[in-house]
């Protein structure tokens, strides 16, 4: 009996990794791409599992070749992995990387990704900077990588990993993105502070709209009122032009408006709050946030009681990569992802003493 796993196509592996961690996972990014893919597939190749005597080094992953990956029978797969720690040995045929791809290797995909989520460890006694093994894959985490299993076993195995490796923040995270209802077809439907309920059209932006009047506003505001709701396409949802009087602003469909308006009826004052929702692009930016000052500026409101929120999905997401570095100063962000967290961009240096202060 062989004492090597059997092993899945390297496509295979990347297929799984990116079931294992989907969407709102953290350190996602180092745990599914084709280097991931690379580093499990050379672990199950050589044997470095948990419980055994076989380590497993970057080099073994950057000197695999495609010829050597084909090889599959036991005694080339212990070969190999004696023989890439020998000095100065070649393995024959094409190389998947070249040396330098070392520290990515081993800083990214094995530190900061799969050793953060419980599925590798290393051995102790090891130098940093050893060419020596060190690696393991944890037995559980090895085993969702067996051909043997149906489809619904599959599922089931990975989800009781899940629940045993990632913490409960990490779950209900990734829950929270699975549960965003893009498939209805019939639209989504919002429910106001005040529970009156509008329906939006299907889509990720009247998702993150949701988020945002649902728990956005009942988790930061004291008494949220909804002044203003569209969609794309500069579709009018719900406008509170009773109030849009009372307090003096001018809501107009042609005025270049945000997604949402929010006003805070706090005990003290009112808080007008301009909020942007990214599905791909369009973050309030200093262009932008000006244009809505210019508003608040002739409603007669103090810029103090003014501010400016851009939605994202999640911190992952390819709409916060490509828009973050337009979002304006001086506003906050919010991630669907994260209902209870808020991020604050200031302009300007603040002293930690105080910002620890803010932090307590």
């Amino acid at each position: 009996m062989s004492e090597l796993p059997d092993l899945l196509p390297r496509k295979e592996i990347l297929k799984r990794l990116q079931l294992i961690f989907p969407e709102g996972t953290p350190h996602r990014a180092y745990c599914v791409r084709e280097l991931s893919a690379s580093t499990v597939f050379v672990m199950l190749y050589i044997g470095a599992l948990e419980g055994s005597n076989v380590y497993l080094s970057p080099k073994h992953v950057y000197k695999m070749t495609e010829k050597q990956s084909k090889q599959l029978d036991e005694a080339s797969r212990k070969k190999y992995a004696e023989d890439v720690l020998v000095p100065g040995h070649k393995i024959r045929g094409n190389r998947w990387y070249a040396d330098n791809t070392r520290e990515s290797i081993r800083d990214e995909t094995l530190r900061e990704g799969f050793m953060q989520v419980g599925a590798v460890v290393s051995k102790k006694d090891v130098a940093t900077t050893s060419s020596k093994g060190r690696y393991l894959l944890k037995k559980q985490f090895a085993e969702l990588f067996s051909p043997d299993f149906s489809n619904e076993q599959l599922k089931s195995l990975i989800v009781e990993w899940q629940k045993n490796n990632l913490s409960t923040g990490a779950l209900a995270r990734i829950a929270l993105l699975k549960g965003t209802g893009l498939d209805n077809e019939e639209g989504v439907l919002v429910e106001f502070p005040n529970k009156e309920t509008r329906k939006l059209s299907a889509g990720l932006s009247s998702v993150l709209s949701k988020a945002v009047i649902e728990n956005f506003a009942i988790n930061f505001f004291e008494k949220p009122v909804v002044l203003w709701l569209s969609e794309s396409g500069k579709k009018v949802v719900a406008r509170d032009d009773q109030l849009a009087k009372k307090i003096g602003i001018e809501v107009n469909a042609s005025v270049n408006l945000p997604d949402i308006i929010l006003v805070d009826l706090t005990s003290s004052a009112i808080l007008i709050v301009f909020i942007e929702i990214v599905a791909t692009d369009g973050a309030i930016t200093n262009r932008r946030k000006e244009a809505m000052y210019n508003i608040t500026d002739a409603a007669g409101f103090k810029r103090s009681e003014v501010m400016f929120v851009t939605v994202f999905q999640d911190k992952n997401s390819q709409a916060f990569r490509k828009a973050f570095e337009n979002v304006t100063s001086n506003s906050l962000i919010w991630f669907s992802s994260e209902p209870n967290n808020v991020f604050i961009l200031k302009e300007g240096a603040i002293k930690l003493s105080k910002l620890k202060t803010a932090l307590e």
